[in-house]
């Protein structure tokens, strides 16, 4: 992994212990491991945004809702398959959107025409520096 990727989870993996721990009850937070961490199990609805060649298609984002998270990615259930490379994750935490890019890791189909989508986190996206983040909200 790349040095200038590294710099980035520590960032990424703080949001999202404040996120999960902001959402759960005390018995439900999640720690930081080093290898192997947990997953909380944390419903929440969330905007995704396909990310393709370095742009964000806001046109062709949809809400979808979770099913867990950990510090270093998430799973999506989809209402159908979807076929993505890379996603921008909108979530609203306290009060205002917060974006995500994430790398697909597996597409699996649950059974009722319902599929699951794994996510690995790759960096926090601020709205100042992609103005077509500015005005999306759920």
């Amino acid at each position: 992994m790349a040095f200038f990727v590294q710099k980035r989870i520590p960032e990424i993996q703080s949001f999202m212990l404040k996120f999960v721990n902001n959402h759960t009850n005390a018995f439900e937070s999640v720690a930081l491991y080093k290898r192997r961490e947990t997953r909380a199990r944390l419903n929440v609805v969330v905007v995704v945004i396909p990310y393709e060649n370095g742009k964000v298609h806001v046109d062709e984002g949809f809400t979808a809702v979770s099913k867990e998270f950990s510090t270093s990615g998430m799973s999506l259930i989809l209402p159908e398959a979807r076929g993505f490379d890379q996603v921008v994750i909108g979530l609203k935490f306290l009060g205002e959107m917060r974006f995500l890019l994430a790398r697909a890791v597996h597409l699996t189909p649950m059974g009722g025409g319902f599929y699951q989508l794994g996510l690995q986190f790759i960096e926090m996206l601020h709205p100042a520096d992609i103005p077509e983040l500015q005005n999306v909200t759920f």
